[in-house]
């Protein structure tokens, strides 16, 4: 298969997500023996902060504009599917540039489904509106549960699939770092999760000065009053992930207020901090109990009171191998891949079918 992905970025992970979910999908995807072109938008705060120049699985492109971005026009024409991520700048007119140039499967990955939707219900349409929707061949969620058919029904969506972030295994598992915190968080700042990060995470530290904590991540109000057990990294590239969650006895998943109420909406660090072996705990939504089980794979926490429980508590090695083994066994790059290339096939046996009545 020859693929086009027009993402957020590939390049640089500075500030997002998405690049380190991209590559673990496309060099899983590659080796499958596919060809893949991402293209990104050459934006300065990416370009000064790249930790990826030159992928060996997949064709790097940069574009500045719109009209720069007709040089691919022959290439997204002949690809035999084009996928349009989430966050695209202008994404709205890549959607409709992509749909109307695309000879084959054209698809939305949307790797911030619960933001998305609360963007269109508020009439915000950043890289997606309404009237695209109809028009991609299959819409890749983020997020699956109830809001796939939300997607089909309120939205138009031919075809709404989950399509999960995943990890490369290659890349994340237990390093043997000696433990150098007690309860670490990795993830960038956002208003909706700091409530939450105080609760779970800043008052045990205030609770409990004796343990080592750490908060790492860009974009944190100057004023926030860090206790002094808490050290902060401004940004952790991926290459020092696998070591970050190695050496923390648990590590913290937060999830921003859309993804709580969508429910189904597993976070990149779940899994990369799961292939680690760290213990994991988290606050709660809907679906986390099918995709780890609570108490033996993960540990879901509501108050700081459960937080301190469990670092003063027995040991929780246990937990942490439980959660690398679903992890491997369930939600590596390779199993999304996997997954990637059925949703593709069934999106093309569609268009034929279509095109046949």
């Amino acid at each position: 298969m020859k693929l086009v992905v027009l993402g957020l970025s590939l390049s640089s992970a500075w500030g997002n997500g998405h690049a380190t979910t991209f590559r673990a999908l496309l060099k899983a995807f590659a080796a499958r023996g596919h060809d893949i072109l991402f293209l990104e938008r050459d934006v300065p705060w990416y370009a000064t902060q790249r930790d990826l120049a030159d992928p060996a699985y997949c064709e790097l492109a940069f574009y500045t504009d719109l009209t720069d971005l007709a040089r691919w026009t022959a290439t997204i024409a002949q690809a035999d599917a084009v996928i349009v991520g989430s966050y695209v700048p202008e994404g709205v007119a890549v959607g409709r540039f992509v749909q109307k140039t695309a000879r084959g499967v054209t698809a939305f990955y949307d790797i911030d489904t619960p933001v998305t939707l609360a963007k269109l219900a508020r009439g915000d349409f950043e890289y997606l509106s309404p009237q695209g929707i109809p028009g991609y061949d299959i819409y890749l969620s983020f997020t699956g549960g109830p809001t796939l058919d939300l997607l089909e029904q309120r939205y138009g969506a031919p075809a709404a699939r989950a399509l999960y972030c995943s990890v490369d295994s290659a890349l994340y598992a237990p390093t043997g770092e000696p433990k150098r915190w007690d309860l670490s968080y990795l993830g960038t700042y956002s208003p909706d999760r700091q409530p939450t990060l105080d609760r779970l995470l800043l008052e045990p530290a205030r609770a409990l000065p004796q343990y080592r904590f750490v908060v790492a991540g860009p974009q944190y109000p100057a004023d926030i009053a860090w206790p002094t057990n808490v050290e902060r990294i401004e940004h952790l590239p991926p290459a020092e992930h696998a070591a970050f969650y190695s050496a923390s006895r648990f590590t913290l998943n937060v999830t921003r207020a859309d993804m709580i109420a969508a429910g189904w909406s597993p976070s990149v660090r779940l899994f990369e901090a799961g292939a680690c072996g760290t213990p994991i705990v988290s606050d709660a939504w809907e679906g986390l109990d099918q995709l780890f089980a609570p108490d033996r794979e993960i540990l879901i926490a509501h108050d700081t009171a459960t937080v301190i429980a469990a670092l003063t508590g027995a040991d929780a090695t246990a937990m942490g191998e439980g959660a690398r083994a679903r992890v491997l066994g369930a939600h590596t790059a390779a199993h999304r891949a996997a997954e990637l290339d059925a949703h593709l096939a069934e999106a093309a046996a569609a268009r034929r079918l279509a095109g046949a009545a």
